[in-house]
């Protein structure tokens, strides 16, 4: 009698659809932090804008952009 117990007299609970939602949830979400993602692109951006000022690195800046949106980031 006590068998019955934890299977709750033989039924098995249905699963739950947490998982495909988080699934779901992770392919939107971006699988990297904005700080490490694209650290090409942000480098070259960064040195541009250091040494020439951002109104000179629109092209750099925008490649970086680029890559941030194609890592999944909305910016």
């Amino acid at each position: 009698m006590m068998t019955d117990q934890p299977a709750q007299n033989g039924l098995i609970p249905p699963p739950t659809s947490e998982p495909s939602k988080a699934a779901a949830s992770a392919e939107t979400k971006p699988k990297k932090r904005i700080c490490c993602a694209c650290p090409d692109t942000k480098k070259l951006r960064d040195e541009c804008i250091v040494e020439h000022g951002e109104s000179a690195c629109t092209k750099w800046i925008e490649a970086h952009k680029i890559c941030l949106r194609a890592e999944g980031f909305n910016v």
